[in-house]
């Protein structure tokens, strides 16, 4: 049975600042859970129904385990439907290194708020083998709840790094383009893009922030179709990172498998 302390600090990490203090998070499902630890994450503790963990032997190995009911689970889940089994695990420190960035595409977020999208964004960055996403500081933290959920276990494999934008793409070496997606930008399928680059997406709301417009040296944007009379203000920002991605990947062939 787990004990009231136990329950209140699991629930606790779902809060960020609690996060921050304690440099945990949360992770349900057995999927997830898996990808955590085969991705070296250092997982503290697990919370799983007694047939999760019989079934599961050879990953607990040097990790406590709890074995809880369905309305313990249900206590602690952050679900609706609570899988069978709850992580905590340490949340990683990863270093910015400029050679990497040099060498492989990466990903810039500029305000993403919506966790749903940033767990997609980062599941996305996943399939096309990105291993880095630079974020703003005022972007959704990456260990929310809802993002590591919808990142379905992406969050093992690509790295995400917080910091100062304007600081960060000072620093980018000038031979490599730095393209952001704009409503007025060129069309990204008749532009050539440069086999060295980052990308920069910005919120739904805002757009990229005023003070990295003079860092971008290529403007690009998602044609829309001729036949449409009204047209939205703008394309859900996974959905545009994923289709930028795709044509960049197809002209450069820069993938990391």
């Amino acid at each position: 049975m787990l004990s009231k302390n136990k329950i209140k600090y699991i629930n606790s990490l779902k809060i960020s600042k609690f996060r921050q203090e304690n440099k945990q998070f949360v992770a349900e499902g057995s999927k997830l859970v898996n990808d955590l630890i085969k991705g070296n994450f250092k997982v503290s503790e697990l919370f799983g129904t007694q047939k999760w963990l019989e079934e599961n032997t050879g990953l607990t190995v040097n990790i406590q385990t709890y074995t809880v009911t369905d309305a313990e689970l249900n206590r602690i889940s952050n679900l609706n439907e609570p899988n069978s089994v709850i992580a905590i695990a340490d949340i990683p420190y990863y270093e910015v290194d400029f050679e990497t960035i040099s060498n492989n595409l990466l990903i810039v977020l500029d305000g993403i708020s919506d966790p749903g999208n940033m767990g997609t964004l980062i599941r996305t960055s996943d399939w096309f083998g990105i291993e880095n996403i630079i974020c703003s500081e005022n972007t959704v933290d990456v260990y929310n709840p809802k993002v590591v959920q919808a990142s379905m276990g992406s969050i093992a494999r690509v790295k995400t790094h917080y910091t100062n934008l304007v600081h960060f793409l000072g620093k980018i070496p000038k031979e490599i383009e730095v393209c952001g997606t704009f409503m007025d930008g060129e069309n990204i399928y008749d532009t050539v893009l440069s086999s060295k680059a980052l990308l920069v997406f910005g919120s739904e709301a805002r757009g990229i922030s005023k003070e990295l417009l003079p860092f971008i040296t290529k403007k690009l944007s998602i044609p829309v179709s001729g036949k449409k009379v009204i047209k939205p203000e703008s394309l859900n920002v996974a959905v545009s990172h994923a289709i930028i991605t795709a044509e960049y990947i197809r002209q450069t062939k820069n993938c990391n498998y």
